[in-house]
């Protein structure tokens, strides 16, 4: 009998630790940093050779392993996030395949520079999507540009690739990638009585430990497949997904930065009720990041807008804003962005904004 119920604990055990889910996954791909060097066989001054030269990466064309900092012939190249990067000749990539969940989303974090004056381009592809991020606006004047990407999983492996898909006329050019990691996505909800989906931004990619120049949301993401689960990231320049450690956030955890002013702007498709009002609520603020001066965020929803101004002093301080719409259709997109363009009172290298957070749509309380 003893025995039996030993038996019986056991059969237990196993069956709820085999419905117990995985831990989601969130982190540097193996050699994510490319901190493992190659072996002195498998390099030539800076040039890989061989398909398998770069630990944990499959590499195709000219691929360059470098250490940041002044370079032959004069160049410079800055490696924020580490001290080892790799540089993607024309035509070249990297690529290693990962375990992941069929049907989640995921959102690569990586770290990407061009290395020239030149409109450099750096495609990202897991099957069957592919993206190719513009990298001649720096939004960062130390080289620490951080992007987010996001793909939902078609099987139970993704292949990640990062390309430069063009040529350039001086072959010491091409994209810079120093760190890659990923983080899995939980689906964006809502929030009791608001219609707006991960309203207060807090889900959205993975935050490296050394970086603190926040993520940049590239353009052209869809809400599908967005790296800001739920928006749309709709404008010819990026957005910044910032956290709490590093900046000033209104609510929570984590905000948008409009920083690119009427290029960088986010939008929602929400449900609504035709002829039905509703009140739209967000929050204004700084980052508390040197960005000062005068702001103003420009929101619409249906036929409605509302100019939203807000004077900076780099306190860290917000303001809430409201106004109603009428909605037209079952479906309304409600669209931010900054009116003008700003720049850090410190570095006018480093394009900045004003801070969005808090969004909220609700039924307007009849009179």
């Amino acid at each position: 009998m003893v025995k039996f119920h030993f038996l019986l604990s056991l059969y237990f055990l196993y069956t709820v630790s085999a419905l117990v889910p995985p831990p989601p996954t969130e982190g540097l791909l193996p050699n994510g940093n490319f901190e493992e060097e190659p072996k002195p066989t498998d390099i030539k001054k800076t040039v890989l050779k061989g398909k398998f030269s770069l630990p944990k990466w499959e590499i195709n064309g000219l691929v360059e392993y470098i250490s940041g900092g002044p370079q032959p012939g004069g160049m410079y190249f800055a490696v924020a996030h580490g001290i080892h990067a790799v540089r993607l000749g024309n035509e070249a990539s990297i690529s290693q395949t990962i375990p992941v969940k069929n049907g989640s989303l995921y959102a690569l974090t990586f770290g990407a520079s061009r290395t020239c004056a030149q409109n450099e381009v750096l495609r990202v592809s897991v099957y069957p999507q592919t993206g190719d991020l513009p990298l001649q606006t720096l939004y960062a004047s130390n080289g620490g540009d951080i992007y987010g990407w996001g793909f939902r999983a078609s099987s139970n492996f993704a292949k990640v690739t990062f390309e430069n898909p063009g040529k350039q006329e001086n072959p010491a050019c091409g994209p810079l990638l120093d760190v890659v990691a990923i983080k899995e996505l939980s689906p964006p909800g809502f929030a009791e009585a608001n219609l707006v989906k991960n309203h207060g931004f807090e889900e959205g990619p993975h935050l490296l430990i050394n970086s603190s120049n926040g993520v940049l949301l590239p353009p052209k993401q869809e809400d599908a497949t967005s790296p800001l689960p739920g928006w749309i990231i709709e404008s010819l320049k990026a957005v910044k997904f910032i956290d709490s450690k590093h900046f000033n956030v209104p609510f929570g955890q984590a905000a948008v930065e409009l920083l690119a002013g009427r290029e960088s702007a986010i939008a929602q498709v929400i449900r609504t009720v035709p002829k039905k009002v509703y009140t739209l609520t967000f929050s204004v603020g700084d980052a508390k990041n040197g960005c000062h001066g005068s702001m103003l965020v420009e929101a619409f929803a249906a036929k409605s807008s509302m100019k939203a101004p807000f004077t900076s002093e780099g306190k860290g301080k917000f303001k809430t804003y409201s106004f109603q719409f009428t909605a037209i259709l079952d479906r309304t997109r409600l669209t931010f962005f900054s009116s003008y363009y700003h720049t850090k009172i410190d570095d006018f290298g480093t394009l900045c904004g004003p801070v969005l957070d808090e969004v909220r749509v609700f039924p307007a309380a009849k009179i």
